[in-house]
């Protein structure tokens, strides 16, 4: 039984695994916004969210090596810098974890495409993750 996932495959989880990182970089940036502005208490919850989402590239890393796939850095792009007010970079949090939860379905199709179900399995968690992802932002 050949346990390595498919170039395809290995390619889209290393996307998404990035874009993870993107995540964390993301909530860094809002977290220093918020420090800034002197809202302590939203600047510690975005930093546990930039937390969370490097637990979540860690996880698409462990996986993609698991399966024999090569788990490739790619340059991650500068989040916004800046916000209009508390309520928008909240907004912006909500919008982006909406497009996390379309990339994980994605990549849900794809593993269901390719009949590969150790992954479709392992996605399962970041699909339900995603619900609370998103209602935690709302």
């Amino acid at each position: 039984m050949n346990i390595r996932i498919s170039t395809n495959m290995e390619k889209a989880l290393t996307r998404q695994m990035n874009r993870e990182l993107y995540s964390a970089y993301l909530y860094l940036g809002i977290s220093s916004y918020f420090e800034s502005a002197n809202l302590k208490g939203f600047a510690s919850w975005m930093r546990v969210q930039a937390q969370e989402e490097m637990i979540h590239a860690m996880k698409f890393f462990s996986y993609i090596l698991q399966k024999g796939g090569k788990a490739l850095m790619q340059d991650i792009e500068a989040p916004p810098n800046d916000w209009k007010t508390p309520v928008d970079a909240f907004e912006k949090s909500l919008e982006h974890e909406q497009m996390v939860t379309s990339l994980i379905n994605e990549l849900v199709n794809l593993a269901v495409a390719e009949k590969d179900h150790p992954t479709n399995t392992f996605l399962q968690w970041f699909v339900n993750e995603q619900v609370e992802e998103e209602s935690n932002v709302r």
